[in-house]
């Protein structure tokens, strides 16, 4: 049981997916007082584990009609952002999602807000589409900081790396998570494969073709990714699940499909949490979710700035302590 802040907060989800990032602020005491999420099987998946019914889309609720609440979480959509998409970045009308997030902030007030996104958002479009984010957030008058973290430095074997952006309504001091020193071992993530039903092994042809692209005496465990260009590579970690990857992108030991469980576990999930959903969107749900380690990790971190309210760096005059803390955006 995670310990409690003096203070409940209140909290909202937007573009909630399956409720990582939930998960990470109600692990501290946090109180969610609103959700919304479009993707229908996602919202099924997110009603069993929580209990409620996410709003659909944003765009059909105005600002005004959302509770009131102390911390805004959006884990707002990153396609226009990402390699793998288009990166139409703000041509794209899912990239004008982020406005919705304005939108709110300047209706809502909230004391605090974390933004997650694909690590692609920081050079888009030459770090102009980042750019355009930071000035509308500190337009509101809001205090910025963002930086990109890997999910391999929070205890999950995956290679994750995503950009958060965290802000604060007051002019205080904040600094992200320090990285662990160890990984969960894909031994402790991995099923059995006397366990996996017989569907998820690739044919034959298949593991042949893997097993003669890897390298010679990969680890054991390890997931086999193959990447655009068809190089294949054994690791001892996971890269990244994504939510658009073909089946056989990743494989455990060059023979099966990671199962619905594994994919959750990659990315934290608590082991009982309810998969309701066909597998086919079980993968695009996992791929879609954040890491929830690495969001109680800011969690903790935000919860303890809000409380303490300290002053940010000004000056270049830094001693031990402030070396602790990220530089605000300017």
């Amino acid at each position: 049981m995670e310990k409690k802040v003096n203070q409940q907060y209140k909290i909202i989800d937007l573009f909630a997916g399956i409720g990582g990032i939930r998960l990470g602020f109600e692990a501290y005491g946090c109180q969610t007082v609103f959700s919304s999420e479009w993707d229908k099987h996602a919202q099924k998946m997110y009603a069993a584990n929580f209990g409620e019914q996410p709003f659909g889309d944003i765009n059909d609720i105005e600002p005004s009609a959302i509770p009131d609440h102390d911390i805004l979480l959006a884990g707002f959509p990153c396609q226009p952002f990402s390699i793998a998409g288009k990166q139409l970045g703000f041509a794209d009308t899912r990239g004008t999602l982020f406005f919705n997030i304005e939108a709110i902030l300047r209706e809502k007030q909230p004391k605090a807000f974390l933004l997650e996104n694909v690590k692609r958002l920081k050079t888009h479009d030459k770090g102009r589409t980042l750019g355009v984010i930071l000035e509308k957030l500190k337009g509101l008058g809001y205090t910025v900081y963002y930086k990109v973290l890997n999910s391999l430095n929070y205890g999950l074997p995956q290679k994750r790396e995503r950009i958060y952006i965290v802000g604060f309504q007051e002019e205080i001091a904040f600094k992200f998570p320090k990285p662990t020193k160890t990984y969960t071992p894909l031994s402790e993530i991995l099923d059995s494969d006397e366990d996996v039903p017989t569907n998820y092994f690739l044919s034959d042809r298949l593991k042949e073709k893997r097993r003669k692209a890897v390298k010679p005496n990969p680890p054991f465990p390890s997931i086999w990714h193959e990447n655009i260009g068809g190089n294949i590579s054994a690791l001892p970690y996971s890269c990244a699940l994504r939510a658009g990857g073909s089946y056989n992108y990743l494989v455990v030991n060059g023979i099966r499909r990671l199962t619905g469980r594994e994919m959750l576990r990659l990315q934290g999930f608590p082991e009982n949490f309810i998969i309701n959903i066909p597998y086919s969107q079980v993968r695009k749900v996992a791929g879609n979710s954040v890491s929830v380690p690495v969001i109680k990790g800011i969690a903790a971190e935000m919860l303890k700035a809000l409380q303490e309210k300290r002053k940010p760096l000004k000056s270049v005059q830094l001693t031990l302590l402030d070396l602790e803390y990220d530089y605000k955006v300017v």
